[in-house]
């Protein structure tokens, strides 16, 4: 399934267990702040976001030189991909967009019979690597890296630029944003579509090295943010309580979901985020999932042949529509036995 499936599920009326988007709505002061930047939508924001990037640069701890902002981090994934990524080491499996943009790609495989965990001091980087990708925590998982061994990566590799990709860093595991003055080679990528609940807002902002901003930054439309998206993002970072304690929530919610497809018979795979992994087999997950799309819920076979047919990544939604989820699975499931 290409990148493009991973976003809006289209006019789907239904629960939505496809994608990772957050069930959750904005905080209330990311609304408020929203809709009184709404009002002034005659008028450009500040060149470059300049009142977000001094927040995210402060909240970090680094200058704010090393900030670049843009309308979602996609883009800001395709211009250093554009710029870097002629050879690109991933580890897989992972986030969909990232084969399909790089011009040419090698893996180290996560393996099942591991939980999909890895030691990143095990890492082999090919010769001809220029950028090597990490996700943390990782995606379709939801699993975290232990991100001690990067710093001898990088001064192993001083040639190789290594992109932390923390879309899911505000739901679990170590930043090592602040980092990226230290290192020429460290790149660092987050959005606030996920833990901040902010997916249709398109807010994305990356911490890299001074002259790579810089250039990100001059080549850039210098306003790449709606008036009301800015204020949003400036209000969730002003919040950060709040989005702390429903990510508590979000979690508690995941792991209740997969326990409850435990008791069906999936196999599910341990995960820090608000999503995990879950292998049907021996049924066919585009089989459960057309099936499921009739029923109204919307899930994402993860087709990867070398995994097999069987896995879906599932996000939770409410525990409400979880149920309505569940419920729905058990009926099929007992069809299928019956037929």
């Amino acid at each position: 399934m290409s990148a493009v499936a991973d976003k809006g599920g289209g006019d789907f009326q239904g629960i939505k267990l496809l994608l990772c988007e957050n069930p959750l709505p904005p905080i209330e002061e990311a609304i408020a702040a929203a809709q009184a930047e709404a009002r002034r939508g005659n008028y450009y924001t500040e060149p470059y976001s300049a009142p977000l990037r001094e927040l995210i640069a402060a909240k970090i701890g680094v200058p704010e030189r090393h900030v670049h902002i843009n309308a979602g981090s996609e883009l800001i994934l395709r211009q250093l991909f554009g710029q870097l990524g002629s050879r690109v080491h991933l580890l897989t499996p992972t986030y969909a967009l990232f084969p399909e943009i790089a011009r040419f790609h090698s893996e180290t495989r996560l393996r099942a019979e591991e939980d999909f965990s890895f030691d990143l001091a095990r890492l082999k980087i090919p010769p001809d690597a220029t950028l090597v990708v990490i996700v943390n925590p990782n995606n379709p998982n939801g699993g975290t890296f232990d991100m001690a061994p990067l710093p001898r990566l990088l001064e192993e590799h001083p040639g190789v630029f290594f992109l932390v990709d923390e879309a899911f860093i505000g739901l679990s595991g170590r930043s090592v944003a602040p980092w990226v003055p230290r290192y020429r080679n460290l790149l660092v990528t987050r959005t606030f579509s996920k833990a901040e609940s902010l997916a249709g807002f398109r807010v994305g902002y990356a911490i890299l090295p001074e002259t790579l901003a810089d250039d990100l930054n001059t080549h850039n439309d210098a306003y790449p943010l709606a008036r009301p998206s800015q204020a949003a993002a400036i209000a969730t970072l002003q919040h950060e309580d709040k989005i702390r304690a429903r990510t508590l929530q979000l979690r508690f919610w995941a792991r209740e979901l997969a326990a409850q497809l435990r008791t069906l018979g999936v196999r599910t795979f341990p995960s820090e985020t608000h999503f995990f992994l879950a292998d049907f087999a021996p049924r066919d997950a585009d089989t459960i999932a057309g099936s499921l799309r009739k029923r109204k819920i919307l899930l994402k076979p993860l087709n990867d042949p070398r995994l097999g047919p069987g896995y879906m990544r599932v996000t939770t939604a409410t525990p409400e529509d979880n149920a309505r989820f569940v419920l729905a699975l058990k009926e099929l499931l007992r069809e299928s036995r019956e037929t």
